[in-house]
């Protein structure tokens, strides 16, 4: 996945920080075109901004989803019935205080007892799958492509060339920030020095007056830091350097490693019928594996309890499945995991993953087809890498050569938080052929592990974002097939025409309508309205 960088320049270095109703209840009227909406001149506030992909464009020109609004005018106190979503993720921190309520259980099956009451394939599946066990990091597929060395498949020399670029590019990365972290420690070591102690503050390294250049340098680099990073002291820095470094290394010695593996479920890969594999340890295997429990909350955080962050949807049990480590993942476990969630109950999946090359897709595709074929609603990320995927592929996807094979798939790009040119996060994947609809992605504040909560950003929270207008509409209208919920969604959004920059370059200006096939940003409150017109 493609991240988003902040730069912070000082002393000519240059750091990057990774930085249930009827016809009759409906009483409102839909949004419909907001192109003439004024554009939000100040900057969110602190509730605003924990929020924003809740709050409604024509009311508070944030381009968030009305999800607020469709709670006080439509929703009000109907519950609707209870509809499953399956998170097919890194793995949910199903203890989580603001999770803990809406974890799906398989009633069918007894805990802990070595056996397969349901006999669905797996063995004390309590409240999911997980298909990777305890693998945490994995290589790349195109790195895992090159290992095999098979260089008769097509893809092989685009992999090597990839291969080299990214590596290269890493390789370079590390010893330009090993180089960066030498020299903000050195700099915080003088100042230490010069005060006599680590606990200095800015207003103390503002008021040096000094000829000793060493410490010119020092307080130069401090207070750049300072202005550049929102008040980071040198401390801070150094913390977030070596969490970049981290990030690094565990890219070269993991993702990018020919020789590295860290499948240890003892199946074949190539195999689909290879299956029972894993176990029913459905939690994160670290706390920095936080990225299926931030999806969850976007889908279904408990709702208006006093905790951190509200789900969009109200009454929705989340089925936690774990297929997705730190890398790319396997084809089998995708497409297992997609069917266990169809006959397991799901009415909605959520896919916050993807890949540019998957050497099983039709498994994967057979899958979505299979969740169509049985009513069940799949929503996935459109992708982080600033790329019109009408053009370079990501996977999975729903089509072959743009004739799709299931009717309730939904590809979703990522929106920021302000209307407007630069609306669309910069690192969104785009496709007027093969993305659907565009969904708040950009900083949000959600769940994640040990009771925590933080801002994430990409197409990975636009999906749930979306799953999570899905789950409303089939609880509060159970009789709407998977078919009509994905068409409501689409047919249901903002209309803008609005040109936008795309991929975070200005030179690349593009009406919004073009960049994806519904032309429209995901509204639930207008969904909801639509979906009651409906017999």
């Amino acid at each position: 996945m493609k991240l988003n960088y902040k730069l912070l320049a000082y002393t000519g270095i240059a750091i990057l920080f990774f930085a249930c109703g009827t016809t009759a209840d409906i009483l409102s009227t839909p949004v419909e075109n907001i192109d003439t909406s004024p554009l939000k001149v100040t900057d969110l506030t602190d509730v605003e901004k924990k929020n924003w992909g809740h709050l409604d464009l024509e009311k508070d020109t944030i381009p968030g989803m009305a999800v607020d609004r469709a709670y006080k005018e439509i929703i009000k106190s109907k519950k609707g019935q209870k509809v499953i979503v399956a998170i097919i993720d890194s793995g949910i921190d199903i203890d989580h205080e603001d999770l803990d309520g809406v974890i799906w259980t398989n009633k069918n099956e007894i805990p802990n007892n070595g056996k397969d009451d349901d006999e669905n394939g797996y063995i004390d599946d309590i409240h999911g799958w997980n298909f990777i066990g305890d693998t945490y990091h994995e290589q790349l597929e195109y790195v895992r492509l090159l290992a095999s060395g098979n260089t008769s498949d097509p893809r092989y020399s685009e992999a090597q060339t990839l291969y080299d670029k990214e590596y290269k590019q890493y390789t370079d990365r590390k010893t330009q920030y090993d180089q960066i972290l030498q020299v903000v420690k050195k700099s915080d070591d003088i100042l230490a020095a010069h005060f006599n102690k680590r606990d200095y503050t800015i207003q103390e390294v503002n008021a040096i007056k000094s000829s000793n250049q060493e410490l010119s340098q020092a307080q130069q680099v401090a207070q750049s830091i300072n202005a550049s990073a929102d008040g980071a002291s040198l401390v801070e820095a150094t913390e977030e350097l070596n969490k970049i470094l981290e990030r690094i290394n565990n890219t070269l010695n993991y993702n990018l490693n020919k020789t590295f593996s860290g499948r240890k479920t003892n199946d074949d890969v190539n195999d689909l019928s290879d299956i029972g594999y894993g176990d029913g340890n459905v939690k994160p295997r670290e706390k920095t594996e936080d990225h299926g429990t931030h999806v969850a909350g976007i889908v279904a955080a408990e709702r208006n309890n006093g905790k951190g962050a509200n789900g969009v949807a109200n009454n929705v049990e989340i089925m936690a499945i774990r297929s997705t480590p730190r890398g790319d993942e396997y084809d089998k476990d995708v497409a297992l995991a997609i069917r266990y969630a169809v006959d397991n109950g799901a009415k909605v999946i959520n896919g916050s993953f993807g890949k540019s090359f998957s050497p099983h897709s039709e498994w994967v595709r057979d899958a979505i087809k299979y969740a169509s074929d049985n009513d069940v609603v799949f929503v996935h990320a459109a992708g982080n890498d600033s790329n019109n995927v009408d053009v370079k592929p990501n996977f999975p996807d729903d089509n072959v050569n743009f004739i799709e094979v299931s009717n309730s798939y939904i590809r979703v790009g990522s929106l920021a938080p302000k209307y407007g040119s630069k609306m669309v996060s910069d690192f969104s994947n785009y496709g007027k052929k093969n993305v659907d609809i565009f969904a708040p992605g950009s900083e949000i504040y959600s769940t994640v592990p040990e009771n925590q909560y933080e801002f994430n950003g990409g197409t990975s929270m636009a999906a749930p974002a979306v799953a999570g207008i899905a789950a409303l509409l089939r609880s509060q209208y159970p009789n709407l097939s998977a078919t009509q919920v994905k068409q409501i969604i689409l047919d249901s959004g903002l209309p803008l025409k609005t040109k936008v920059v795309v991929g975070g370059d200005a030179s690349n200006v593009k009406p919004f309508s073009d960049l994806s096939k519904s032309g429209k940003i995901a509204n639930a409150y207008n969904a909801l309205i639509m979906a009651a017109k409906i017999k």
